[in-house]
């Protein structure tokens, strides 16, 4: 039998919260299964693995996604690491599938394809006024101050006192935690010196975060909540109102939406005591939670071209539980602000007209990571499954994937009987076309340097921004 060869093609990361299948969490999967693993005898004596990415650098979504002031999370970098310096797990950066290679080409040089690039696009508001000047999506916002290449021009109007966040997801908290952070906590992070900068120099002391649903709806964590409750001259603003009638339920939740509930619920209702009362009353910047409000308008300023405000309908709930949906009534209101941020979610898109994709879901249609009506082309992370989920869910899913493509090896499903070429035939084509891929040992060499920048401003990183100077580094 030949040797079977299998192309992950991973996409940097194109959104938040969360959270799309990183390059190393498939190769993690696939290698896993290399080598016998609890008895279950799943693994592939001879697997070849090779990696498509389409920046210089790997771990996607761990670089680019994770707030900076969450170094524990990236930890799982070092495991990542490990798979890459498999002898059969190559890494290829620098190089764009759809653009630099085709699909078409790829298929020809390997026995399978595994679709890992994410959700790049973000769900648009679709309402009047949301491209003003000061309106942005949080994952432009987060890939501004985790400095992904292509928005480390965005340079966000952070000149007003209040901004909006629209969302309840953990995106939408991770922007308002950095939004209102110590500058001092930041510095010891590897946040973008640009974000820094502009950061240190912000005007914003107030962050709103709205959602369309109930406090029995929002969609983040109780972590995300509890570093935002004690966040250091910062003050919550819960209404009581908001909660009214829901102590009586909360016994009934499931645990992790009961703890959730319950802080929230004293974070509201309680009257804090000593020294906590101190720092509230202390706090010069201050966030809430806004219930029962779906945009409407994004309202201009006097120039007509920046945001001012925005105009909000009050919704009513219709059902119980997570599944209760919002209805809107005829009342209306409305907030100014100087800074909004979309926060709705992301949204895949079709790579490659041979590929199928359900526009509808916006996901590549699957059974167990098999697309259909497509032998040899397989799908993790969040274009298999929609834009749900964090980092171990995305890995889950990744072992899931992994085993369809060893079950199709073993019932013939899968045919590795003929020999492939796989990166040497990649590697000729890229040559002509003028593309300079960066294998992981050039990975290694942008690492030392950033780290090496990082140390001098006494952080642990300080990221290159720029494409080329990526390319220029691992090539030296």
């Amino acid at each position: 039998m030949s040797r079977l060869r299998g192309a992950l093609l991973a996409a940097i990361y194109r959104k938040a919260s969360g959270r799309q299948a990183l390059p190393g969490e498939t190769a993690a999967a696939l290698h896993d299964y290399m080598v016998p693993c609890s008895g279950e005898g799943l693994y592939h004596e001879s697997a070849v693995v090779d990696i498509y990415e389409k920046l210089p650098v790997p771990f996607g979504l761990v670089r680019f996604g994770v707030a900076p002031d969450h170094p524990e999370v990236k930890n799982v970098i070092n495991a990542f690491t490990q798979t890459a310096h498999h002898d059969r797990c190559s890494f290829y950066g620098n190089v764009t599938v759809g653009k630099d290679l085709s699909i078409e080409e790829l298929k020809q040089a390997y026995h399978a394809l595994i679709l890992t690039y994410g959700a790049e696009a973000n769900r648009t508001l679709g309402i009047p006024g949301e491209n003003l000047r000061g309106v942005y999506s949080a994952r432009t916002f987060v890939g501004w101050y985790n400095g992904l290449p292509e928005n480390k021009n965005l340079n966000p109007e952070l000149s007003s006192e209040t901004a909006i966040i629209l969302g309840h997801g953990n995106v939408g908290l991770d922007v308002a935690r950095i939004l209102l952070s110590p500058i001092d906590l930041l510095r010891k992070t590897d946040i973008a010196a640009h974000a820094l900068e502009a950061i240190a120099a912000s005007k914003v002391k107030r962050v709103l975060l709205v959602g369309r649903r109930g406090p029995l709806q929002v969609a983040f964590t109780i972590k995300e909540l509890r570093e935002m409750i004690n966040l250091p001259d910062a003050r919550p603003l819960l209404h009581p109102s908001d909660f009214e009638g829901i102590g009586q339920i909360v016994k009934d939740l499931p645990r992790p939406r009961k703890r959730l509930t319950e802080l929230m619920i004293k974070a509201a209702l309680e009257k804090p005591s000593g020294n906590e009362a101190e720092r509230r009353a202390a706090a010069s910047k201050e966030w809430g939670l806004q219930f029962l409000r779906s945009p409407m308008e994004v309202i201009p300023g006097n120039d007509g071209k920046w945001v001012a405000g925005i105009r909000l309908s009050v919704n009513k709930l219709e059902g119980l539980g997570e599944s209760a949906k919002f209805v809107q009534t005829e009342d209306v209101e409305d907030l100014e602000c100087g800074l909004m941020l979309s926060s709705i979610g992301y949204k895949s898109y079709p790579i490659d007209p041979s590929v199928p994709f359900d526009h509808q879901q916006g996901i590549i249609p699957n059974n167990l990571g098999r697309v259909l009506h497509a032998p040899g082309l397989y799908c993790s992370g969040w274009v298999k499954r929609g834009p749900t989920g964090v980092i171990v869910t995305t890995m889950h899913d990744g072992f899931e994937t992994a085993v369809s493509v060893l079950e199709d090896v073993r019932s013939g499903a899968l045919d590795v009987s003929a020999s492939k070429g796989g990166y040497e035939i990649m590697e000729a084509l890229l040559k002509q076309r003028g593309i300079r891929p960066v294998s992981f040992s050039g990975w290694e060499k942008i690492d030392n340097v950033e780290v090496a920048n990082g140390e001098k401003a006494g952080k642990p990183r300080e990221k290159l921004l720029d494409v080329e100077e990526m390319v220029e580094v691992a090539s030296q």
